[in-house]
C-alpha cells in the first residue's frame, strides 16, 4: 500500500492561501472545501508553509478575537514534513504520529503532486484490514 495508490482514488487537487491571507479568509476556505488543511504558497507558487485549522483554533485561544487578523504566514507551520507517492502508508502513519502532524504535502521530483491527511491513511488501512480479515474468513470457511 503506497500514498501513490491513495493519491489514485482520491485525486491530487490541492488547496492552497496566500502568505498574507487572514486566518479568518483561510478559515473560510477550510470550510468551503471540507478540508482540515492548507498549503501556504508564495506568488510563484512555492510552497512556504501549512496551515491547519489546529493552528487557527491554538492561535484564537492565544490572541483572542484578534488571531482572525493574523496572516497565514504568521500561523503557518513552516518546518514540514512531506512523503512521496512511493511512501508506504505503514511508513507514512509513522511520521504522522512521531511527528504529530495530520496532512503531509505529497513531493515527487521536487514537485508538489498532491496532500494526504491522516484519514486518508487511516481510511486506507481499514480497508485493508477488512480485506484481509475477509480473505482469512474465506480460507477458514474452505473457500479460497
Amino acid at each position: 500500500m503506497t500514498i501513490g495508490r491513495i493519491l489514485k482514488s482520491k485525486g491530487s487537487d490541492t488547496i492552497s492561501a496566500r502568505p498574507d491571507d487572514t486566518a479568518e479568509q483561510v478559515a473560510k476556505l477550510l470550510a468551503a472545501h471540507n478540508i482540515g488543511a492548507v498549503l501556504v504558497r508564495s506568488a510563484d507558487d512555492a510552497i512556504l508553509g501549512i496551515l491547519s485549522e489546529r493552528d487557527i483554533v491554538w492561535a484564537i485561544g492565544r490572541h483572542g478575537e484578534a488571531a482572525l487578523k493574523l496572516t497565514a504566514s504568521a500561523l503557518m507551520s513552516r518546518n514540514m514534513v512531506n512523503c512521496t507517492p512511493d511512501d508506504s502508508v505503514a511508513q507514512v502513519m509513522a511520521v504522522m504520529t512521531n511527528r504529530r502532524v495530520r496532512h503531509l504535502p505529497v513531493i515527487k521530483d521536487g514537485a508538489l503532486v498532491g496532500i494526504i491527511s491522516i484519514g486518508d491513511v487511516v481510511k486506507e488501512r481499514i480497508g485493508q484490514a477488512e480485506l484481509e480479515a475477509e480473505h482469512l474468513r474465506a480460507f477458514v470457511a474452505g473457500q479460497a
